[in-house]
């Protein structure tokens, strides 16, 4: 099993922490984001990782030497998106494979749980979603997607919701792809129209839930892995500062 991590980001909701820095090595609690990901991973047994870099990626790659981290870079990281930098990886992915986005933190569980899904496409999905998002900011509907359930399937993720009974859980940025679909990923992603709008945004800066959408829509089912917290997400200098989510992540860190 592989695994790829996407920081190719500039992060700039994180400014000025990111002038000098990539987003995933911005510190929480006083470590960079970057190793609380390479730590679970590897307590996870994974071994064989890649990561995606872009924007001041020599900082990353001088940060991470020695760390046996396989290196790709989105040159474009500036004008595109995170499918765009998935698939700069392309030719790592012949394996099972694990995708994470490089500005989250979560438990050693919650990988183990994915790992150990036998789907063919994966997605963790929170269950307890409104509890993270409440301490981040005074409408989480105002930022929260739709994620609607239909027979055991994602039918829909990504929208923006009129109401809560459309948020059926909120996926967190971790994915599963068996080795024996990623051929059919690529070559659909490959086969996509490039001249196409997908949900308002170019080809090159698709969003990674336009990209699951359409693997629902036309390829496969998409399965959830369901958690009950158990994670945070780094993406504002408010996540940074706020005391409730470090204490959420404190209390998440004992258990």
């Amino acid at each position: 099993m592989k695994m790829i991590i996407l920081a190719a980001g500039q992060g700039t909701r994180l400014r000025p922490f990111t002038n000098d820095r990539p987003k995933c090595m911005v510190e929480y609690n006083n470590k960079p984001i970057i190793d609380y990901i390479l730590e679970t991973a590897k307590a996870c047994n994974l071994r064989n990782i890649a990561v995606v870099n872009g924007y001041k990626r020599e900082v990353l790659e001088k940060y991470l030497k020695g760390q046996e981290c396989t290196f790709f870079t989105n040159m474009d990281f500036d004008r595109t998106n995170m499918v765009s930098t998935l698939f700069c990886a392309k030719e790592f992915m012949n394996d099972d494979l694990i995708i994470s986005y490089a500005d989250i933190i979560y438990k050693q569980e919650i990988l183990e749980q994915l790992i150990n899904s036998k789907e063919e496409f994966s997605v963790v999905v929170d269950k307890d979603w409104k509890e993270l998002w409440s301490l981040r900011m005074e409408n989480p509907l105002d930022d929260a997607e739709t994620l609607k359930l239909k027979d055991g399937n994602i039918i829909e993720l990504g929208k923006k919701p009129k109401n809560y009974e459309e948020i059926e859980g909120q996926y967190i940025g971790l994915i599963k792809i068996s080795k024996n679909t990623l051929s059919k990923i690529i070559d659909y992603y490959d086969s996509l129209d490039k001249t196409e709008l997908y949900d308002g945004k170019d080809y090159n800066n698709m969003y990674m839930t336009s990209f699951i959408q359409m693997v629902i829509d036309n390829l496969m089912n998409v399965k959830p892995v369901f958690i009950h917290g158990g994670w945070v997400e780094i993406d504002t200098v408010d996540d940074l500062k706020c005391s409730i989510i470090n204490t959420r992540f404190n209390e998440m860190a004992k258990n």
